[in-house]
């Protein structure tokens, strides 16, 4: 018995998640921790892995959050949100923003 029959190979498609901001929000860590660590990263001292990571994720959330206040804002341009939002959140505090920063926050609603 010959086996020649072909099979179509089907490609699943993800589900692309969505992640809420509210909810994101409420994980991060506090105002004060917020501020210590980055006063930590901007004179260049020693952060532990876990505090890099809290780190960069509060200051994504914060970034996301930013634009999803500016985008609906009628009296700001379209697509002015993304330069004024790097700025206040990482260029004016003089710390490197990280790659495709803006193509992650599409993930969140």
């Amino acid at each position: 018995m010959k086996l020649n029959k072909k099979y179509k190979i089907r490609k699943k498609t993800k589900n692309k998640k969505k992640f809420s901001l509210k909810k994101a929000k409420k994980r991060i860590i506090s105002k004060k921790k917020y501020k210590e660590l980055i006063l930590k990263r901007q004179h260049n001292k020693k952060l532990t892995l876990n505090e890099r990571k809290k780190l960069d994720q509060a200051l994504f959330i914060n970034y996301c959050s930013c634009i999803k206040s500016l985008k609906y804002n009628k009296n700001i341009k379209q697509n002015l949100e993304y330069p004024i939002c790097m700025s206040s959140v990482y260029t004016k505090r003089k710390l490197k923003s990280p790659k495709n920063v803006k193509k992650r926050c599409k993930k969140y609603y």
